[in-house]
């Protein structure tokens, strides 16, 4: 070391004990998180990326983001990246619920904390992530299930649902099935004529909701989405076909989006159960416990409402996302 940068140092540190400042604090490095991010297939997934990013900013967080663009592929690349990058800790939000182990075993292995941010795992070894933050999606499932069956109940039926499932093999796409299914079979009136991916895009959700209508027709009486983007296509392939959306077939959504909120102002979504976004500060706030060695849950929910077209145009200015 040479004389001035040995100088140097001393000045530093001197300066910072006369600012009360522990040497300590000086070595103190900011905190490194590894983020795979699923893509930006919606307005929702713009929203937790622009959560995550800010969160990250200003809880000091060095934060190394990478898009998947829906891709698991990409997703383990990412975290392979990470991993050799030695990051403090790895989130990710899995594009699909299986195929992680091996991955996730390196990342054990190399002694980096995981966190599951917004969708889980399929996986029996629990010890590979530290915790799991988001929504409970086969609640949502049901919350979607039980205002149909509210608002159906004076119809002797038939009642006949398409549903527009989310991205095949997806946590949201296998619970919020599971979940609606669940409350609607207590009724016989209720039957899923069809039901099909819609990826969770727009663009997706209306060619789907296109092929619908050309094999039903005018037997649909209900939309189920497992998202608002999918359900607002939707909505175009709908108003296209010279159909009211909202009133010839009922509009069931998730997600709670101001995409949502205009849509149902506009009378052409009947209701949106709330799936929030914003959980960057949450991540934060458990990637610093996680460094600092404290204790988390294994499972930290989001608190989650139901937004009925009623209440939209009351809510929409406190909407966030």
């Amino acid at each position: 070391m040479t004389v001035q940068r040995r100088t140097l140092l001393a000045s530093a540190a001197a300066a910072a004990l006369a600012g009360g400042l522990p040497l300590a604090a000086m070595a103190q490095k900011k905190i490194v998180l590894g983020f795979s991010q699923v893509g930006a297939e919606s307005e929702w997934r713009t929203a937790n990326t622009e959560s995550i990013k800010s969160a990250a900013k200003d809880a000091g967080i060095d934060l190394k983001f990478s898009d998947a663009q829906q891709k698991q592929e990409n997703q383990i690349k990412a975290i392979r990246s990470f991993i050799a990058q030695k990051v403090d800790v790895i989130a990710f939000s899995p594009v699909v619920e299986s195929g992680w182990d091996t991955v996730l075993l390196e990342a054990k292995a190399a002694k980096i904390p995981v966190i599951l941010s917004d969708r889980a795992v399929d996986s029996k070894d629990t010890s590979l992530y530290v915790t799991f933050m988001g929504s409970d999606f086969t609640e949502e499932g049901r919350k979607a299930g039980r205002w149909l069956v509210e608002k159906e109940k004076n119809e002797k039926g038939p009642v006949n649902i398409v549903e527009l499932q989310g991205t095949v093999g997806s946590a949201p796409a296998i619970d919020r099935k599971k979940g609606f299914e669940e409350i609607i079979k207590s009724d016989p009136k209720f039957k899923i004529i069809r039901s099909q991916t819609g990826d969770f895009t727009r663009a997706k959700g209306k060619e789907v909701m296109e092929a619908f209508l050309k094999a039903e027709g005018k037997k649909i009486n209900v939309l189920f989405a497992h998202n608002d983007d999918m359900a607002i296509g939707a909505i175009q392939a709908i108003e296209e076909a010279g159909l009211k959306p909202a009133k010839d077939i009922i509009i069931v959504s998730i997600d709670g989006v101001k995409g949502a909120f205009e849509a149902m102002i506009a009378g052409k979504l009947n209701v949106s159960v709330e799936c929030s976004p914003l959980l960057g500060p949450q991540l934060m706030s458990a990637a610093k416990d996680v460094v600092a060695g404290k204790s988390v849950p294994k499972r930290i929910v989001t608190t989650e409402g139901i937004f009925p077209m009623e209440v939209a145009a009351k809510e929409f200015p406190s909407r966030k996302y």
